[in-house]
């Protein structure tokens, strides 16, 4: 005869481990909803060829490249960029965005910003991982930038775009120097080097990526600043050597009307004392002739760098008008 107990004491032993193994796995599941969902995006997810690319040239690791994928880029143009990329600044143009954990890159219409694209997906993609990170390794990384920052903050340039930061993403401010400082910032601390080589193999790639589109902006605005200061100083020398010719012409005039004067009526001793005279007169004649051609040279020289100015002024607005995602051509009918 069967012994009942027994088998509902086993039903129930059985029963408790099904729903121990039910909450062990969703446990598992909830400590790693996150990365679950990360596998379920890749996997779904389909890069075009460009996309691919970015990953190549800017050396990312598989890590990196399965966050990358996990956030599934798309490359946007002005209105739908705009759509998905809120721009709070108007004055400053914005190239990316991490939001609703996707990414979003303008697609920068203008060849001589070649890898513009690459660095703002790296820098998008660091995004996508200090979201990831727990709090003791957040709290890490974060010491690590603000050590970084410390030293970088004395270029008021970075200081301004961090203020830039501070304005319109408060509280972000490590997650945006964690970005920053990972694709365009050469020497950092050994420490911070081994937390990037989690997502980058190389990572000088990226930084020179970003290195020498950022070369052309600054180029321009130094050359820009070179010419600004020479014609301030050129035009104050012009006026300064114009006031002087025309003083000094004012005053050889009424000294040339004098000698006529003296030499009608006679006054002149001697004809040595007039040639002596006469030849002085001459004298500065030609020495002013000298110096109106020196003028006249400046003034040429003024308006060769004013042009010069002018097209490096044209050549910076269609720089800057190329990263403007916010001026979109008008619709086609």
């Amino acid at each position: 005869m069967l012994d009942t107990k027994q088998f509902k004491s086993a039903g129930y032993i059985a029963s408790l481990v099904v729903t121990l193994i039910s909450v062990a796995i969703t446990l598992v599941l909830l400590g790693n909803r996150q990365l679950i969902l990360d596998h379920i995006a890749v996997w779904q997810y389909k890069p075009t060829e460009e996309i691919a690319g970015f990953v190549g040239r800017t050396a990312m690791s598989e890590k990196g490249e399965f966050l990358f994928y996990a956030s599934r880029p798309s490359l946007e143009r002005t209105q739908a960029f705009n759509d998905k990329c809120s721009r709070i600044e108007k004055s400053t143009a914005i190239l990316g965005c991490y939001d609703s954990d996707r990414i979003y890159i303008y697609n920068v219409p203008n060849p001589k910003l070649d890898g513009i694209r690459e660095v703002t997906s790296a820098h998008e993609m660091l995004h996508a991982a200090y979201l990831r990170m727990g709090d003791a390794e957040r709290n890490a990384v974060n010491s690590l930038v603000e050590a970084e920052y410390a030293k970088l903050s004395r270029d008021s340039d970075f200081a301004e775009r961090m203020a830039f930061y501070a304005r319109t993403e408060p509280g972000e401010r490590d997650n945006e120097l964690h970005s920053i400082i990972g694709t365009e910032v050469i020497n950092v601390s050994a420490e911070l080097e081994a937390h990037y080589k989690k997502y980058f193999t190389d990572r000088s790639q990226v930084v020179a990526l970003h290195t020498r589109y950022a070369s052309i902006f600054a180029e321009l605005q130094i050359r820009s600043e070179e010419l600004s200061n020479q014609l301030t100083a050129l035009k104050e020398s012009i006026e300064i050597s114009t006031a002087s010719y025309n003083r000094q012409v004012n005053q050889l005039n009424q000294d040339i009307s004098d000698f006529n004067g003296r030499a009608s009526d006679g006054d002149f001793s001697s004809q040595a004392d007039f040639d002596k005279e006469r030849a002085n007169l001459v004298s500065r004649a030609a020495s002013l002739d000298a110096m109106r051609e020196s003028i006249n040279q400046e003034r040429k020289r003024f308006d060769a760098l004013r042009e010069e100015l002018l097209i490096i002024a044209s050549e910076s607005e269609a720089l800057n008008k190329s990263i403007d995602s916010s001026l979109a051509p008008a619709p086609s009918l």
